[in-house]
């Protein structure tokens, strides 16, 4: 009787880890519109297992992550937590990992990827490595690496190291303002 009532709470404890640590990943977009934090949670995954002793979630074989406008595609999925049972990192990698979300009403879905992605849910920074990417509303930023502050909203990129040695190049599109007019004869 007490190896069942062990195993039903370990089953219990383990259910409640993996959906916090699902709902914890979506902390990475804080800036989405208010309205995905209301939608259901959707987590798929080929498997999922959680060790308490590590205080480690991972998420293998496909996995999908959808929260209204937010998705996240990854071969897989790690989450770290802290002493206190909170996500302090999560970790997305696959070939690569993918997420987008509409931040704004009244702005275009944004969208990236990169070979890694590392959330740090402590200082609110995101870190894409290896061909990271990111895209929204026509402009554009691409480098090796790309460091992007939910807090702040800078951005860092580096080209990283070319085949040769090199430094690699980073790549930035800006759309045309769509205010801006030509000047005509007349103007």
């Amino acid at each position: 009787m007490h190896q069942i009532k062990q195993h039903s709470w370990i089953l219990s404890n383990f259910k409640n880890t993996v959906l916090g640590v699902g709902l914890s990943a979506l902390s990475v977009f804080a800036y989405a519109l208010p309205s995905d934090r209301n939608q259901p949670l959707s987590l798929l995954a080929d498997r999922a297992t959680y060790n308490d002793k590590m205080g480690i979630t991972t998420y293998t074989g496909n996995v999908v992550i959808e929260q209204g406008t937010m998705k996240i595609n990854a071969a897989s999925i790690v989450a770290s937590l802290n002493s206190n049972k909170q996500v302090s990192t999560i970790t997305a990698t696959g070939s690569p990992a993918k997420f987008q979300q509409q931040l704004e009403t009244n702005r275009g879905i944004a969208r990236g990827e990169a070979q890694k992605i590392v959330y740090n849910a402590e200082t609110g920074i995101l870190n894409l490595s290896g061909n990271a990417y990111l895209y929204q509303d026509g402009a554009s930023i691409r480098g090796n690496t790309l460091k992007y502050s939910m807090n702040k909203g800078d951005i860092e990129v580096s080209g990283g190291s070319g085949a040769t040695g090199s430094k690699g190049r980073v790549q930035i599109i800006i759309p045309p303002s769509a205010s801006k007019g030509s000047p005509g004869v007349r103007d």
